[in-house]
């Protein structure tokens, strides 16, 4: 299978994005996505977790057997993730606690298994590590944009609880837009991310079909002379 890299980076951030065009992955999307540092301390767990597992899955695509190759690269996936999930541990234990059990659960992102079987597992390495950094990187994204339109509307900060991620140095991060605002408490729940994910794609689509517009608009002008 031959593809561009500059096809595989727009499919990873834009054309297939995880979460706006494939809809993968949305329960630890949705429900963690609270704040900006929650998006994004996830988002970069599962753009590890499929820059690694690509990579590792195309090395060994001519060593294993059609019959055992899911198991074999959801084994890997797992083996990828508790690696991460002591890293954070022992560096990250806050924000560890607060993902939870969401953590563990990049293992079931079908993201992921799907960048094995569909992509990895019939291209080079090279290829395989591009395209699981641009899906990691296009999940990050979402999920950080989500977190921080979720974050705004629910409680008015931007970069709240920074120190999680960045150390103790980091707590002066925070934006507070409004002292005085008592929250929008929808926008915190599961019921809100709902909400922002359904913005976000409208706004994808949105944007599609403007560029979609002026392509024709432009194509279809007459030549004068």
């Amino acid at each position: 299978m031959s593809i561009s890299s500059t096809e595989i980076t727009q499919n990873g951030l834009w054309k297939n994005n995880v979460a706006l065009v494939q809809l993968l992955g949305l329960c630890p999307l949705l429900a963690v996505t609270s704040t900006t540092i929650n998006g994004i301390g996830l988002g970069i767990a599962t753009l590890v977790t499929l820059f690694l597992s690509n990579i590792l899955v195309s090395l060994i695509r001519d060593v294993v057997r059609q019959e055992v190759r899911l198991p074999v690269f959801v084994l890997i996936i797992a083996s990828i993730v508790t690696i991460i999930e002591l890293v954070m541990k022992a560096w990250f234990y806050e924000l560890y606690l607060v993902l939870g059990i969401f953590i563990p659960l990049i293992v079931t992102n079908c993201s992921i298994i799907g960048r094995a079987e569909g992509f990895a597992s019939k291209n080079t390495v090279a290829a395989s590590a591009l395209d699981g950094f641009m899906m990691g990187l296009g999940f990050l994204i979402v999920l950080t944009i989500l977190g921080l339109i979720r974050e705004i509307f629910g409680f008015g900060t931007i970069f709240a609880n920074a120190e999680l991620m960045f150390g103790e140095g980091a707590r002066d991060f925070q934006i507070t837009l409004n002292a005085d605002y008592e929250g929008f408490l929808l926008a915190i729940l599961p019921p809100g991310a709902f909400f922002g994910l359904a913005l976000l794609i409208v706004g994808k689509n949105l944007i599609e079909d403007r560029i979609l517009s002026t392509t024709k608009a432009v194509t279809t002008e007459p030549i004068t002379t």
